[in-house]
């Protein structure tokens, strides 16, 4: 059985563009040479840096203590990354099925699928599920996903018009990766 992801999790993942392949690699591996990870996404140097020192500092991702030897990884999975390596990989393979690349979600995109309910929400409950996400954030991050039919925006006819927003089929598959 998976585990889902807490919210803070999912925000630490959604930090760094590169942080979700990267750990996947590293965790479904065991660890992974600095060259190999950048060779495969083909990442500079100076990104791939950046992203594994977040790793890091998240507690996911360590030096190898008996690095040394050529064929040994550099950096190895720590046992909370184990954990969300396993969820970023379910969850990659959730984006590939919906053929979403890596650019086609924005940064909160994740959280936003995850914090909707079944059920149709408000944008300013949404808002504050997801705190500390911006009013302008959360409006663009709507529109993309609405924009790969993964939300949809209903208007309560009322004054004033009141929208709500709920996942579709396809915003329920990804959902469903992110939550376990």
């Amino acid at each position: 059985m998976s585990t889902p992801l807490d919210n803070d999790t999912l925000r630490k993942l959604t930090a760094s563009r590169w942080a979700m392949p990267v750990l996947a690699l590293i965790a479904r591996a065991g660890g992974a040479r600095f060259a190999v990870i950048a060779h495969r996404f083909g990442l500079s140097p100076h990104s791939l840096t950046r992203c594994l020192q977040h790793l890091r500092d998240c507690g996911w991702v360590m030096p190898n203590p008996g690095h040394g030897h050529p064929l040994r990884p550099e950096y190895v999975p720590s046992a909370a990354g184990l954990a969300v390596g396993a969820a970023c990989e379910r969850i990659l393979a959730a984006r590939e099925r919906l053929g979403l690349g890596t650019a086609d979600l924005p940064r909160w995109g994740l959280p936003v699928a995850a914090g909707l309910d079944a059920e149709w929400t408000r944008f300013g409950t949404l808002q504050s599920r997801l705190s500390p996400v911006t009013p302008r954030a959360l409006s663009t991050t709507l529109k993309a996903m609405i924009g790969h039919d993964l939300v949809r925006r209903r208007l309560e006819d009322r004054y004033p018009p009141m929208p709500l927003y709920g996942l579709t089929g396809r915003g329920q598959d990804l959902a469903g990766a992110v939550l376990g």
